[in-house]
């Protein structure tokens, strides 16, 4: 089984306009709602490949049972704790003319004692896994360091953890070894404390992040593609070009379709182009739907996968 942990959901609430005006009505022409936050959707990506997976973390008020019911109806089981306050509402808006996409996201509630005790009591119930997926921004009343307490719970099993967060909440997690990171550039050179530009200094500094206990970085570098580095094995896997309609979701997607080859019994590098497939997939759709079946398998074979690792 694999389970996925979203601290933060959200109901993504997208909509498409002509053109964005000031100080002047803007009428939409078309809106529709998703269940949305990092590692949910992982699971709804994973749900579309194929692979059965629990959503777990927080919801609240009507919103948070909208999400619930969105989930339950894509066939993706969930075992989320219920809180007092209202799963955000994030807001996505489409420009037809420019092909523009605004993102606002909300904070998300404020998660109490009691409930946050409720989500770790329940952690420690859970029946081992094979892989859990964590990720995302943190709720108001959580701080960082709840990711490397999860970990470390988690991984009482020998289960592999990705963790897919940034800040101070990746710094914090780090500490307890998980698997997997999923940084892009900006976020590796936070981690770092220092700016990454070409590809050798990005290799270098993901070895960094390996020498701390965790076994795989995956940069997502956009159109650039996907680098791995585990040790001395480094790879980039990059996508064919497409027509992007939407780029909400795809690095989540690419989460999703390493842990597919993961679970499926592949090596890292087909793992990697299933990431790049799966993430590429993603942006050939408009608001927030993500990776579709199809889309990734005929994807698979256009990613060009180059072998970066040192020779001597």
């Amino acid at each position: 089984m694999i389970y996925t942990i979203t601290l933060n959901p959200a109901l993504d609430r997208t909509l498409w306009i002509q053109r964005m005006s000031d100080d002047a009505s803007n009428r939409i022409i078309e809106e529709k709602s998703f269940a949305g936050g990092k590692s949910v959707d992982v699971s709804k990506v994973l749900k579309n490949l194929g692979e059965d997976n629990v959503a777990l973390g927080f919801v609240g008020g009507f919103a948070g049972r909208e999400l619930e019911g969105r989930l339950l109806n894509e066939g993706i089981e969930t075992d989320f704790v219920r809180v007092s306050g209202e799963t955000r509402t994030n807001i996505v808006i489409h420009e037809k003319d420019t092909g523009k996409q605004y993102v606002f996201n909300a904070r998300g509630p404020e998660i109490r004692p009691d409930e946050l005790m409720q989500f770790i009591e329940q952690l420690e119930r859970l029946p081992c896994s094979e892989l859990v997926t964590i990720g995302g921004s943190l709720p108001r009343g959580i701080s960082p360091e709840i990711y490397r307490k999860i970990i470390n719970l988690v991984k009482r099993c020998q289960v592999r953890v990705v963790l897919d967060v940034d800040g101070e909440a990746l710094r914090q997690g780090i500490r307890a070894r998980p698997d997997i990171i999923k940084p892009n550039i900006h976020e590796l050179s936070e981690l770092v404390g220092r700016e990454l530009v070409d590809m050798d200094e990005i290799i270098a500094a993901s070895r960094e992040i390996n020498q701390k206990g965790v076994e795989i970085v995956l940069v997502s570098m956009g159109a650039k593609g996907i680098l791995l580095v585990s040790g001395r094995r480094t790879y980039l896997a990059v996508p064919p070009a497409v027509k992007v309609e939407s780029t909400v979701g795809a690095g989540d997607s690419s989460v999703a379709g390493f842990v597919l080859g993961l679970v499926q019994g592949k090596e890292l590098p087909e793992c990697l182009v299933y990431a790049a497939a799966a993430g590429t997939a993603t942006t050939l759709h408009q608001g927030t739907a993500l990776c579709q079946r199809d889309d990734f398998e005929r994807l698979i074979p256009q990613v060009v996968l180059t072998d970066l690792s040192p020779r001597d």
